[in-house]
């Protein structure tokens, strides 16, 4: 583990904060440039290449210095991935944020087992017990549980785990409490322990497609996925297939047919979810992996990569275009379709990415935007 100075954290919170900079993004630019600051000194050039048409927004440092003051002055810290406080498991992911903000918590916290309990807002009485349930007896098994600070069995399954461990994972800034009744709650939370966590700028209030980035993390810091009563198009579902993409298992609540509360669930051990009847059948399966520590998938560089910008050929850069399109297509097709170098390649994605052209999904794919 590595604690970054007071200068490169200034740094890396410009580079993630600036425009069309995502963690994929932000991982390629410090691997090619070697630190933040060459990486910022070079975003200009780069979105030029790719064909922006304005200048890419990059944060000041002052305001970058004036969001690390509102963060401690709310008794929060920004946290970067090579810190001993980032949770443990997140680094695991195909694409975990660079920067996390978190409020309360330990590094013993972050680095004890956890899970994941998710489900309806507008949940059943039956609902709201079982994930008690659950989430009580994970935690006297020495799991941290990890939630979305919702309404209904997310709101259940922190209360469950306050007196032995919980983290609730928000879609906002670190001063957004949402829903605003879960105000108390949060406090309880940090009161007892636990951990606020956030991918968001501060002062940032949540918006409807910022949920399903809130769903990526509450999987990614999770050995498992716990999901109890979700309808058929309900969001939880999403933090099931996120857990299915980054390798973590899930579980399942069932429940009446009849109830459309259930319909998610109910699909989910139809189509291989484990069923789920206590906190014991979750244990069983995660017990095992406890003793398996797989390697960070955020590999960050020491050195910059060799490669001239301005040796790029318009050539080379049309040939990267032409094999893009709308559907998604693998970074390593690209580069045995175009003959190019794998520095070349990654290069010219920078420059279109920053230039807002290209869109990067799971599994190193990309595509055009529109």
């Amino acid at each position: 583990m590595v604690e970054l100075s007071d200068g490169q954290r200034i740094s890396w919170l410009r580079l993630i904060r600036s425009e069309n900079v995502g963690p994929a993004t932000f991982r390629s630019l410090i691997n090619h440039f070697g630190s933040a600051d060459a990486a910022l000194d070079a975003l200009p050039a780069l979105a030029r290449r790719g064909g922006s048409a304005h200048a890419v927004d990059i944060p000041s440092k002052a305001e970058a210095e004036d969001e690390i003051e509102r963060t401690l002055a709310r008794g929060a810290r920004l946290v970067a991935i090579s810190e001993g406080l980032y949770p443990a498991y997140l680094r695991q992911i195909a694409a975990p944020p660079p920067l996390v903000t978190i409020r309360g918590g330990s590094a013993d916290l972050f680095r004890r087992p956890t899970a994941a309990i998710v489900g309806s807002r507008n949940a059943s009485l039956v609902g709201h017990k079982m994930a008690e349930r659950i989430g009580r007896g994970l935690g006297e098994a020495g799991f941290v549980v990890v939630s979305g600070l919702a309404r209904g069995i997310d709101g259940a399954a922190h209360r469950a785990a306050l007196n032995t461990g919980t983290v609730a994972v928000i879609a906002g800034g670190i001063d957004h409490v949402y829903p605003e009744e879960h105000g108390p709650l949060m406090e309880e939370i940090v009161g007892q322990g636990g951990a606020i966590l956030t991918e968001m700028p501060f002062g940032w209030a949540p918006r409807a497609k910022d949920f399903p980035r809130r769903n990526r993390i509450v999987s990614g810091m999770s050995l498992g996925v716990v999901v109890v009563e979700a309808a058929a198009r309900s969001g939880t579902l999403h933090t099931a297939r996120f857990a299915l993409d980054q390798g973590r298992e899930v579980f399942a609540v069932p429940g009446s047919p009849l109830d459309p509360r259930a319909e998610g669930t109910n699909r989910l051990i139809r189509d291989g979810a484990t069923l789920t009847r206590s906190a014991a059948d979750v244990i069983a399966v995660l017990q095992p992996m406890l003793e398996d520590t797989a390697p960070s998938l955020f590999e960050l560089r020491e050195s910059g990569n060799e490669t001239p910008l301005d040796g790029i050929s318009p050539e080379s850069r049309a040939s990267v275009i032409e094999a893009l399109g709308p559907a998604p297509v693998a970074v390593d097709d690209i580069i045995l379709h175009t003959g190019l170098k794998s520095s070349v390649v990654s290069v010219i994605l920078l420059e279109l990415d920053l230039a807002g052209r290209i869109e990067r999904h799971g599994s190193q794919l990309v595509s055009l935007v529109g």
